[in-house]
């Protein structure tokens, strides 16, 4: 059917379908998949089966799949490596000698997060690759860990000004005229101080990995379960599982882990693409453990295509929530959203509505960036006719998008944070929650509290 600019109600039909059907199937696919049908049944009533085929291909085509595939494909391919070559073991071995407890494995894995602030696919699965045998030793759950690793993906990478997000977003406040051309990066530079969500996100980690904040509903039933013996929850993969303990070299080298990581985040920082670091990274390790003897070429070869073949379920999520977004986008939800809370938009309350509204736009279409690029032109001339603080204002816009990638459970971050740490998605969603919304309701404060006063 035609739409106008949004559906009215209708529009929320979708994403609440997939919220409910997650909770009854407790797979993240499988409710994708039907809240995805449900909107081109609402778009093209019968239809809707050439409106799924068309979105499909749609998606398939997009450019930004197409590298997401490669990335994350290679990223596994890269693990499965350092995996099969014993690096991994290696490095945890070499971290154990100097953590000496769950907490301190935890902390290491948060700070580890703060070092690879580049982007938020590298950081996911950089770091849950690398601390999941270090958090197993202690008997720390899948759980736990992934939370660590999600909350200093995106939380992290808006924080700072070298990531592929303030690239992102510093591009489009020159297109909106929120900053001169040439000028975009520094006038986000100015809106860090209030970007509250992923300030309290991050230093909440250390409060929870130190038991100074309390293991809270699903999250303490995963502790005491992994304190049981049993790390992960059911119907979790892990890299480790992937490749039994005979195949892995007696003498693993802890350089063989290091070096191939310093190379994927160097060559990621000096051509600032992922993609053409993980190429580099993958081709380094190969040539690396070839000359060293450390694995054949039919053994490399085959850990690379296991790894490879490991990530087809979590981009099988990616891909289609990038068809649930596109029903969304069909539908209006962000238009409709941001138009029904506009007479809330008023004066020292619009940084904390425009936080609230947009962070529910995040968490329940699983789109960030696109978020961005569609409030940022209604936003900034808004706070502007109404006199209110610029970097304050884009603090909160900035914020919801960092909250909406640590919340949702299909979206991009918590998808890749739960898969490198062998964590099921839907257990790893539903027991970080209750922190995603305890800094979300500590910066709801914050922004009040500084509207007001600002």
């Amino acid at each position: 059917m035609p739409l106008a600019e949004h559906a009215g109600w209708v529009s929320l039909v979708p994403a609440l379908s997939v919220l409910v059907l997650a909770l009854i199937t407790r797979r993240t696919f499988e409710a994708l998949l039907g809240g995805t049908l449900i909107g081109c049944v609402l778009t093209d009533g019968f239809g809707f089966f050439d409106a799924f085929a068309n979105s499909m291909l749609r998606v398939m085509q997009h450019e930004t799949i197409g590298w997401i595939v490669l990335v994350v494909g290679l990223f596994g391919s890269l693990i499965a490596l350092l995996v099969r070559s014993g690096g991994t073991k290696a490095f945890g071995d070499a971290v154990s000698l100097r953590v000496k407890s769950g907490s301190g494995a935890l902390l290491a894995a948060w700070f580890m997060g703060l070092v690879i602030f580049l982007d938020d696919y590298l950081n996911a699965l950089a770091v849950g690759g690398a601390m999941q045998r270090v958090t197993d030793r202690y008997r720390v759950s899948r759980e736990k860990l992934a939370y660590v690793v999600d909350s200093t993906a995106a939380p992290i990478c808006v924080l700072v000004p070298l990531s592929t997000w303030a690239f992102y977003v510093a591009g489009l406040l020159e297109g909106v005229g929120a900053a001169p051309v040439g000028s975009g990066l520094d006038v986000y530079v100015g809106a860090i101080p209030f970007i509250l969500y992923a300030w309290v996100a991050v230093l909440l980690v250390p409060l929870v990995s130190t038991g100074l904040v309390p293991n809270l509903g699903p999250m303490r039933r995963a502790e005491a379960r992994a304190a049981g013996g049993s790390l992960a929850p059911p119907d979790s993969a892990s890299f480790d599982e992937v490749f039994p303990a005979e195949d892995i070299p007696d003498s693993p080298r802890v350089v063989n882990f290091i070096l191939p990581l310093a190379v994927l985040i160097a060559s990621t920082w000096v051509l600032e693409d992922a993609l053409r670091g993980v190429m580099i990274a993958v081709a380094f390790t190969t040539v690396s453990l070839f000359a060293q003897r450390v694995l054949n070429l039919k053994e490399i070869s085959d850990a690379f295509f296991r790894g490879f073949q490991s990530m087809v379920y979590p981009l099988a999520i990616v891909v289609m929530a990038f068809g649930l977004r596109h029903v969304n986008e069909d539908l209006g939800l962000t238009e409709f959203v941001i138009e029904s809370l506009r007479p809330f938009m008023i004066g020292a309350f619009l940084p904390a509505v425009i936080f609230v509204a947009l962070s529910l736009i995040t968490f329940s279409t699983g789109s960030f960036w696109g978020v961005y690029a569609v409030s940022l032109p209604i936003v900034v001339p808004l706070a502007s006719s109404m006199d209110v603080s610029m970097p304050l204002v884009l603090g909160a816009v900035i914020s919801a998008g960092a909250f909406g990638s640590h919340a949702c459970f299909y979206g991009d971050a918590s998808v890749l944070a739960s898969s490198s740490s062998g964590c099921n998605l839907l257990a790893h969603v539903k027991t970080q929650l209750p922190y995603a919304l305890l800094a979300a309701a500590i910066s709801t404060l914050g922004f009040l509290a500084l509207g007001i006063f600002l």
